[in-house]
């Protein structure tokens, strides 16, 4: 069955787009379209062609459930499908509602005419992906709206209102009111008036200082995309458009895109585009579970963690009740708050308004008295089970049947959590990450007693407060902090080794992230870490110790919250700066462990961190903690920086070669003076897989 439908008005056939939910260009949906204009060519009654999606939804380019069929580009591709009607005899008029974006948007611009509703959204994301529009987009857009506007989309891959359009060739007509009628009334106009058939092809690209302007678009983006070799192509494929002949360009434009195709960074960028999309996937939780209705949420805590987290509610629109112990702790939280959105009215990205109307949302309390009717209640209190089991035996006593009761540990065992409640099953655990109202990701901790219906409304709360949530077991860490111990220890024992802080940090940023370990134990506070590893080592008396922070956390070096940690930081500003006590602190260390230093490379500090991630988040999978291993990338990418362009641990250890990794790990293992040889072990996982020549994802 076609996923075009084919209607005649009078003498304007109609094509409708019809491919849920984004009207996604897919095989049959582009065989549809051609159809269509072949049977309308056929057609004497028939004098012009409309073509139409939604109001919500125009085409929302490629059809992803294709991506790596063969399907994606059996005939007719969409190259095709653009032939078919740039070269058709009747006139065709694309109506744009909703969005057009991608393939969408290129399928438009192909069309003798366009018509839109002013609010509808257009734009070429695929930079996002690490590719360039790649059915004539670069070639067409520039022709049509300018070339500064039309490169700017381009290298941005942001949507953007049709009506920012208004006046230039993109669009001969917005439509007030019902879109097929607007389009019938236009495509009427058209025939009657018997207007030439025009096609975005045979316009030329002016510019005064064309070589000027790319000149400066090339220096700037070099300098914000130097790991993405994207927007850079995207400008050589655009100055085709104003240099060379059409079908010269549009060659151009197919060789570039094929080699963006080919890239690392591409496959990277794709793998988490569909890894963040499979997320909320879990096997034994079918789509029709039903869902427990979140009208309002309590949070227990209103410091920087309560805080944020509240404010994700206030921005969807869900009332929010602050509980704390006292006044001026809910004063602070408050402050907090609306501090956060003075910051976005001082940028232009809120008004006033808005903000009061969040603020309106927001309650404060002393008393859990006043939780009682709420839907979820999320602690978020210090990381202590003893004062978990407070939160929630009190929790258990006041809140309603049926409530959701969330804890935001980053540690702890939410099994026994749960167990200080006669309604286990009532149990969560969603761990946000600091600072909690802009950090995307949200692990979501299913307990071993979590109903089915409590993780379903979960992951659709997630949606809704614009979070990727990620579903996780229960074990010390749960995925994202269980793996981080190990890259953190790696980074320390290099630091005992010989290596400095600077050399440590200054490697893995030039891998990629966006912070070095050392850097980001001080963001962190020394004084979480060091609570960890007490308790590790008290659960584990034969475990090694982390001999120099601990030291630096003994002398009250917290990180940027004391002003010192591994650097030492200036009031009121947050660069790291070396610091002569650390280095001494970490020579005395080094005497008193009896270690020599040595020069370590920076290949060996990037190796040893990152694969420390991926032993890790293999035993992890093996376990049965993490679904699937872009889940684990997905935490890795909205949580803890690692570098997009490289995938994610599981990924990039995915490219390098599951095999060239095990034996560096077997390597690292048997090192002279190695204190930890049995982590090095490759986890059985990632050994079964290296053998077999398969990979994790």
């Amino acid at each position: 069955m076609s996923n075009a439908h084919y209607e005649q008005h009078g003498k304007v056939a109609v094509i409708r787009l019809d491919n849920p939910p984004v009207n996604g260009l897919g095989h049959e949906l582009r065989r549809g379209i051609v159809d269509g204009i072949k049977r309308a060519e056929a057609d004497d009654a028939i004098k012009a062609i409309v073509l139409i999606g939604s109001d919500q939804v125009f085409s929302g380019g490629a059809d992803i459930r294709e991506f790596g069929t063969p399907k994606m580009v059996v005939e007719p591709n969409l190259h095709t499908v653009i032939h078919f009607i740039e070269t058709c005899d009747k006139p065709v008029i694309a109506a744009i509602g909703g969005t057009a974006l991608g393939g969408g948007l290129e399928l438009a611009m192909a069309c003798h005419f366009r018509v839109a509703l002013p609010t509808a959204k257009i734009g070429l994301p695929e930079v996002k992906l690490g590719l360039l529009p790649g059915a004539g987009g670069t070639q067409r857009l520039p022709r049509l709206v300018g070339l500064e506007p039309a490169l700017n989309l381009i290298v941005s891959g942001e949507s953007v209102p049709a009506g920012m359009f208004m006046g230039t060739q993109l669009f001969d007509e917005f439509i007030q009111g019902d879109l097929l009628v607007g389009a019938l009334a236009f495509a009427n106009k058209v025939v009657d008036e018997q207007r030439p058939l025009k096609l975005a092809r045979d316009l030329k690209v002016e510019h005064p200082k064309a070589e000027a302007f790319f000149l400066w678009a090339r220096t700037g983006i070099a300098q914000r995309a130097k790991n993405y070799p994207a927007p850079l192509k995207c400008v050589d494929a655009v100055e085709a458009a104003v240099n060379k002949p059409f079908d010269e360009g549009l060659q151009i434009e197919r060789r570039l895109f094929a080699e963006l195709l080919m890239s690392e960074e591409s496959a990277a960028l794709r793998h988490a585009f569909f890894a963040e999309r499979a997320t909320s996937k879990i096997p034994d939780i079918a789509e029709d579970t039903p869902t427990r209705e979140i009208k309002s949420v309590g949070i227990i805590g209103a410091g920087t963690m309560g805080s944020g987290i509240a404010i994700n509610f206030l921005n969807a629109g869900i009332p929010v009740t602050i509980l704390e112990v006292k006044q001026e702790a809910l004063d602070l939280g408050v402050a907090h708050i609306r501090s956060v959105y003075e910051g976005r009215i001082k940028k232009g990205k809120m008004t006033e308004a808005d903000a009061e109307q969040r603020m309106s949302l927001l309650n404060t309390t002393l008393s859990y008295d006043d939780l009682k009717d709420v839907d979820l209640v999320i602690e978020a209190v210090f990381e202590d089970m003893g004062v978990k089991e407070q939160v929630f035996r009190k929790l258990d006593e006041v809140c309603k049947p049926g409530a959701i009761l969330a804890s935001n540990t980053s540690t702890l065992d939410l099994n026994k959590i749960a167990s200080f409640t006669k309604r286990p099953e009532d149990v969560i655990g969603l761990h946000f990450f600091s600072p909690a109202n802009v950090m995307r990701l949200l692990e979501v901790i299913r307990g071993e007693k979590t109903a089915k219906e409590v993780l379903a409304t979960a992951m659709q709360l997630a949606k809704k407060i614009r979070k990727t949530a990620v579903v996780s077991g229960v074990c010390d860490g749960f995925i994202g902090n269980r793996m981080i111990a190990r890259y953190q220890t790696e980074a320390l024992l290099m630091l005992e080794e010989g290596a400095s802080p600077q050399q440590i940090d200054r490697a893995i940023e030039n891998f990629g992230f966006v912070m070095g370990p050392l850097r980001m134990a001080d963001l962190a506070g020394g004084d979480i870490g060091w609570a960890i590893r007490k308790r590790h080592y008290a659960e584990n008396p034969d475990m090694k110790r982390m001999v120099i922070a601990d030291r630096l956390c003994e002398m009250g070096r917290f990180g940027q919250k004391t002003g010192a940690g591994f650097y030492r930081y200036e009031p009121g500003r947050r660069d790291a700066l070396p610091d002569p006590e650390v280095d001494r602190v970490i020579e005395e260390c080094r005497k008193e462990l009896g270690i020599t230093p040595r020069k370590i490379s920076d290949k060996e500090i990037v190796e040893r961190c990152v694969y420390a991630l991926v032993n890790e988040g293999a035993r992890i999978l093996e376990e049965g903690i993490a679904l699937r291993a872009s889940d684990i990338d997905i935490v890795y990418l909205t949580g803890y920086g690692f570098p997009v362009f490289r995938g994610g641990p599981m990924f990039y250890a995915d490219r390098v070669g599951l095999m060239k990794v095990a034996r560096t790990m077997e390597k690292f293992a048997k090192r002279p003076g190695v204190t930890n040889s049995d982590f090095w072990q490759p986890a059985p996982l990632l050994a079964k897989l290296a053998a077999e020549g398969k990979t994790f994802n």
